[in-house]
């Protein structure tokens, strides 16, 4: 498994250098939009053909182009993007998770907010629990959930560890929460409490701040293909 995912940073790291160069960058560009010759690449975008010829080496090299023989005139050929040969750019997909949990102090407001959040923009399965549990979830992420038209189910403030199990990808969302757990954490948000200015902005604040970290991690991340049914799975890890 590491030889693969160093082999695929190398695959990666060879794209990317690739596409730094501007003038390939452009090439790259162009041919989003359909195919051409290298005489219309080097008339379309200005450059000598000798280093258009250069460019094209290095995107051929890596895989990032093709050419195919004209039907009509087979001195001709034609400069074509490989389908796919860009996916490799993409931050690959962490791994198969069967649930993240989301953790905060209290369990009031910034584990709820990212637990709803996160059901709207993603299949994995998510729960929230808090180090320190509340009475009750805080009456701001409340507000702000409502504000922003977000379903928060108001359930009570749970401990962490009544609802961890073991493979869960567990995403702390407050530095206190992070600092005192006692087990791996898969990834860390350092979001400021809401509770500590308690004004509707700085709820809003945090909800915008979790939004954005949760729209960049739930691509990342799959449901598994067969889930274990909550009702048998196992007894929380404590």
């Amino acid at each position: 498994m590491k030889d693969e995912r160093l082999h695929e940073l190398r695959r990666r790291a060879a794209l990317h250098a690739a596409l730094a160069d501007p003038a390939r960058l452009q090439i790259v560009d162009t041919l989003t939009l359909g195919d051409a010759s290298p005489s219309e690449l080097a008339e379309a975008l200005g450059m000598p053909s000798n280093l258009l010829a250069h460019h094209l080496k290095v995107l051929e090299r890596e895989g990032v182009l093709a050419r195919t023989r004209s039907e009509g005139d087979k001195r001709r050929s034609y400069v074509h993007l490989v389908p796919g040969a860009l996916d490799a750019l993409a931050v690959p997909s962490l791994r198969p998770v069967p649930r993240v949990l989301f953790v905060c102090t209290a369990n009031s407001a910034r584990s709820h907010l990212a637990a709803a959040l996160w059901r709207g923009a993603s299949d994995v399965p998510a729960v929230s629990a808090g180090t320190h549990p509340a009475a009750a979830i805080a009456p701001g992420a409340v507000d702000s959930a409502r504000r922003h038209h977000l379903d928060l189910p108001l359930v009570h403030p749970q401990h962490v560890a009544d609802v961890r199990a073991g493979d869960d990808l567990v995403v702390t969302v407050c530095d206190r929460a992070h600092e005192e757990l006692d087990f791996p954490v898969d990834v860390h948000w350092s979001i400021p409490d809401p509770l500590l200015a308690g004004t509707p902005d700085a709820f809003d604040h945090a909800l915008e701040e979790l939004g954005r970290r949760v729209d960049n991690l739930a691509p990342r991340l799959s449901p598994l293909a067969n889930p274990t049914d909550p009702a048998t799975a196992p007894a929380p890890t404590r």
